[in-house]
């Protein structure tokens, strides 16, 4: 038993030499193999890449604490590079080793006319694309240039089915959007509204990617408010043979403001006025389509009704800038985005004359059914939140849709 109780007290008397023996063979490894060398030197090396990089950089930028809040809030909203600048300093990227990998964005009837727009902007701006189209009145021609970018993908789906990806925006696009083509098949055109825009955001759900969907001014119906505003609730035949478009984007409206507010999902809505440009269909139905494949092929004009009844025309350059502003912006929406610029069909059909054949003619016929009388947006909640307004005319703009329309119905010959 008295052994046990010295044992305590020898092991106290020797940590000393423990610690001696310790050090010493620590210092004999270092030593060893010119251990210690190498370290000092990867010391050294660590210090000069600290000293230097702050002299090789360019200059910091100060940013007040609020600044910079919102600042680092964007930086992870948008997954792309993020760059810091100031009205007197240069873009600075970030580190390379906190560098953000590009976006993944997915666009719904990318291949349509203006979803193949909207591709072409956002793969020259350096994300990954995966186009879902099921090519109701897409077609592969429009997006065939990008099939060799590492970038692009293109996949024939259906959005009234799910799908799984793993993206970070959705910019869904997929429904027919000219008369001829949502009256073809009312009821698909209504479940694509609805079902579609269900499995869209609930993707968007799944993943956490912010979603946008493009709305119409259709949801206006015949407005009884002109110009048009987003605080204006519509004035819509629920039962005409339109409403499978009006009301399918109105639930649309709906289904993503429900997503947003009982999810949280971050959702952006766009309601599109009336565009033009290059890869419209040559035949959809929609009168500048209409007006500008009939002059070419030396066919008369057909105007419907008076020729009275008012639409705005934008550019599709200016409703893809449109889209990826709003996408981009920290604002839901709804956003009007369209060209105030008003014109009746005979004054559209006048400039249609100038720019083709001044000789074409106009052929009168009985109005459609629900046809709106007036379309004008008011767009000074874009000017005015989003910085947004439309740059191409309609005298600059038609002669490149012409050209296009020009290639497209010599081909048919």
């Amino acid at each position: 038993m008295k052994q046990l109780h010295r044992q305590p007290s020898l092991s106290k008397q020797h940590r000393p030499h423990h610690r001696a023996s310790l050090s010493r063979s620590l210092a004999s490894y270092l030593l060893r193999e010119h251990r210690l060398l190498f370290v000092l030197l990867g010391f050294l090396l660590a210090s000069s890449f600290f000293l230097l990089y702050p002299a090789l950089a360019p200059h910091p930028i100060s940013l007040s604490s609020a600044a910079y809040a919102a600042t680092a809030t964007s930086a992870i909203r948008n997954p792309r590079v993020f760059s810091f600048s100031t009205a007197n300093a240069s873009p600075r990227r970030l580190p390379v080793g906190v560098r953000k990998k590009p976006l993944r964005v997915v666009v719904t009837g990318g291949a349509g006319f203006v979803g193949s727009h909207l591709v072409d902007k956002l793969l020259a701006r350096g994300d990954s694309v995966i186009v879902v189209d099921n090519f109701f009145t897409g077609h592969k021609e429009n997006v065939a240039h990008h099939l060799a970018n590492p970038r692009f993908e293109l996949i024939r789906h259906d959005v009234v089915e799910p799908i799984l990806l793993e993206v970070d925006q959705i910019y869904h696009l997929a429904c027919p959007a000219s008369p001829v083509h949502y009256k073809f098949n009312p009821i698909k055109t209504i479940k694509t509204n609805v079902m579609g825009t269900l499995n869209m955001l609930g993707l968007a759900k799944r993943v956490g990617a912010r979603f946008l969907l493009t709305s119409t001014s259709e949801v206006y119906g015949d407005p009884l408010e002109h110009p048009q505003k987003e605080s204006y609730w519509g004035h819509v035949n629920p039962i005409g043979v339109r409403s499978c478009y009006d009301e399918g984007k109105r639930t649309a409206e709906t289904l993503t403001m429900d997503y947003h507010r009982g999810a949280g999902v971050e959702v952006r809505i766009a309601r599109i006025f009336n565009t033009y440009g290059p890869r419209m269909c040559l035949d959809d139905g929609r009168v500048v389509s209409n007006f500008v494949a009939q002059t070419l092929r030396k066919q008369p004009m057909t105007v419907y009704g008076d020729g009275k009844q008012t639409r705005s025309f934008q550019y599709v350059s200016d409703l893809v800038d449109g889209l990826i502003t709003l996408m981009e912006n920290k604002y839901i929406g709804p956003f009007n985005l369209g060209n105030p610029g008003e014109f009746t069909m005979l004054e559209l059909a006048q400039v249609v004359k100038e720019t083709i054949d001044p000789s074409a003619r106009v052929e009168f016929k009985p109005n459609t059914a629900d046809d709106p009388h007036m379309r004008k947006p008011d767009i000074s909640k874009a000017k005015s939140l989003l910085n947004w307004e439309p740059k191409v005319s309609l005298k600059q703009g038609l002669p490149r849709m012409v050209s296009d329309f020009q290639k497209r119905i010599l081909d048919e010959k």
